[in-house]
């Protein structure tokens, strides 16, 4: 029985703690230009065919680094396809996840080897290629820690002119919400981009996978470092097991601990020197375990860590701090780097040298504030309506990154909405041939509108009259038929309102006409059917709506009065012929019955005057001798 009760409390403990248990992390990987799902080795990890993207072709794939995974094809993005080309994934859930990107060459010897272009993820800039980055590891790819709130992530390749941007491979994978938390300015408006991971001691570079790191860790790639350089150091190793390595909220992979670098008699110090980009914030890791067999103890290694030759940490004991030998600790600093160089300096104060396992050094970015999504709407749907030609782009986010805005879109930024808004839009001349959709009305922030010189047709969408912050409204030289709208006499701030050239017909709406009084500029010259102001042709009468309805009745009754009398007359008509055609064809039988009926009558007549001439005879000779 008490073997039972036991078996029963580990079935519960075992169901309670898988219940209990933490859900793989969501992971996303996609072989860029691939037909089909692709598993590299090592690891065997799961690459998802080509899919998301809004342009570009797919093409043989040239890795630049050996640490690129080994996937075989690219989709690279011509100029002729837009300035402006991006990756737009959905169903991502909520949550917070490390994006890298890694960069490709084209398989081809016409193109440009070495292409340099810029990167945004969800609208703000994260980085720009540099000359030479096909020679330097760490260059091949671009990473960054970011949220992800909406269920989306946009991912956008900005060209700059020097080749075509060529992309091998997108990573999308989950980490912790609290991953590398360093501060109170850390939080859902910031993205971490990585500007150098270092695993200090050794020569062999890894990934999380190879360290069979916790997949909540992001899969970060670990550069090696064996030496600072100059014979200043030796790198230490050891295979003891690494307490507190893998621990929740970053999920540092143990081996990350076993290898280091240790300063020597010559060179006391311990420093390294790396260039970053100027006036930026940057957030710093460092990473400690005393492996060092000669250290016994607290108080033995001592040393102050020091960043651009300001102290950020003192009497750094890792013996102390970590609470033993053999004990991962962590130390984090976010500082604001002025010049082009960020230098890490170990400076021994007792006993040993300094010691450093690991660093990671990451660039603090203000995520950008994103255009409202109303108006994205409305400029996708102007987009498709239009035409627009596939040079312009129009992917990703009309106003951000700020460095790569829309063709002809102007943006504003509302401080107290937080987002972006279209105040102008300028596409003259640009063999635009499709129709203004209704949906420009959503551009509820609209100044400035230019179209002219284009073939638009169709109607002008009375809608546009609720953008009342319109100032100017060009769409001079177009197609555009039907009648002016109403609703534009709503538009009370317009100053200058160019329809000219146009087939546009009817009266000019009274209320644009007497803003003409005002000092506003109008033009609705060569428009033929146009009238009912100076310089067009004079309107007839000018109707109310309930006489135009009433006129239109009266003529609808008229045509069918008409109608109804035409249907009459015609069956009257045809009952004369019918008439006729069947008088026609009795003659001869009524011919004959008219010569009878004359001959009996004329028989008649005959026996008559003979009787009545028998009559008088005898009347005449008197009585006869019978009598």
């Amino acid at each position: 029985m008490l073997r039972f009760t036991l078996l029963l409390l580990l079935v519960f403990c075992s169901s309670l703690s898988s219940s209990s248990a933490r859900p793989a992390p969501f992971a996303m990987r996609i072989s860029c230009g691939a037909r089909e799902n692709v598993r590299t080795r090592p690891t065997y990890a799961n690459w998802y065919k080509d899919f998301g993207y809004t342009g570009g072709i797919p093409d043989n794939a040239t890795s630049p680094s050996f640490i690129t995974p080994p996937l075989k094809t690219l989709r690279y993005f011509p100029r002729s396809e837009g300035p402006e080309n991006c990756y737009s994934i959905n169903r991502v859930p909520k949550g917070h996840y490390t994006v890298r990107i890694f960069f490709g060459l084209i398989a081809q010897p016409d193109f440009d080897n070495e292409p340099l272009f810029d990167v945004s993820v969800e609208g703000t800039l994260i980085h720009s290629l540099k000359s030479g980055w096909t020679s330097n590891d760490e260059q091949s790819f671009v990473e960054a820690l970011v949220f992800l709130l909406d269920g989306t992530i946009s991912i956008c390749f900005h060209s700059t002119g020097h080749g075509d941007p060529a992309i091998i491979s997108i990573e999308i994978l989950q980490v912790d919400d609290k991953a590398y938390y360093f501060g109170p300015e850390w939080g859902k408006g910031v993205i971490l981009k990585t500007t150098s991971r270092l695993t200090c001691g050794t020569s062999k570079p890894r990934f999380d996978e190879d360290y069979s790191g916790d997949h909540w860790g992001g899969d970060r790639y670990w550069h090696p470092i064996r030496t600072f350089g100059q014979n200043a150091d030796e790198p230490r190793s050891t295979e003891n097991v690494i307490k507190q390595a893998s621990d929740a909220p970053n999920f540092y992979p143990e081996a990350l601990y076993q290898s280091a670098i240790v300063s020597t008699d010559s060179q006391p110090d311990l420093t390294y020197t790396m260039d970053v980009d100027p006036n930026k914030n940057y957030s710093i890791w460092l990473h400690f375990a005393e492996i060092d067999a000669s250290i016994r103890g607290a108080g033995q290694r001592v040393f102050d860590v020091l960043i651009n030759d300001d102290t950020v940490f003192e009497n750094i004991d890792v013996v102390e701090r970590s609470g033993d030998r053999y004990t991962a600790l962590v130390l984090n600093k976010t500082i604001a780097v002025s010049g082009r160089t960020l230098t890490i300096t170990l400076h021994p104060k007792s006993g040993n040298h300094a010691i450093l396992n690991a660093i990671e050094v990451f660039q603090v970015i203000a995520a950008e504030s994103k255009t409202s999504p109303d108006e994205v709407r409305a400029l996708q749907a102007l987009k498709k309506a239009l035409g627009l030609p596939t040079r312009f782009g129009w992917n990703g986010d009309p106003c951000v990154p700020k460095e790569h805005p829309w063709s002809g879109a102007d943006c504003h930024f509302d401080k107290s909405g937080n987002n972006w808004f279209i105040d102008g839009l300028d596409l003259d001349n640009q063999v635009l041939k499709g129709f203004l959709p209704v949906e420009i009305s959503k551009l509820h922030h609209l100044q400035s509108l230019n179209l002219s010189g284009n073939t638009i047709h169709g109607a002008i969408p009375s809608s546009l009259g609720t953008v009342t912050s319109l100032q100017f409204l060009d769409l001079s030289y177009n197609s555009l038929n039907g009648s002016i709208p109403e609703s534009l006499g709503q538009l009370t701030a317009l100053r200058r309102l160019n329809l000219n050239g146009n087939s546009l017909s009817g009266r000019v709406p009274d209320a644009l006409g007497g803003r003409l009084l005002n000092g506003a500029s109008f033009n609705f010259t060569d428009n033929a059917g146009l009238c009912g102001i100076p310089g067009l042709r004079t309107c007839g009468p000018h109707l109310s709506a309930g006489a135009k309805v009433g006129i239109a009745f009266g003529a609808s009754l008229a045509f069918l009065l008409l109608v109804i009398c035409s249907v009459c007359y015609w069956k009257r008509r045809q009952n004369i012929l019918r008439a006729q055609q069947m008088a026609a064809r009795g003659a001869p039988y009524a011919k004959a019955r008219t010569q009878l009926s004359h001959d009996i009558q004329m028989s008649r007549h005959h026996n008559h005057h003979h009787n009545h001439g028998n009559t008088r005879t005898a009347a005449e000779n008197g009585p006869s001798l019978l009598s």
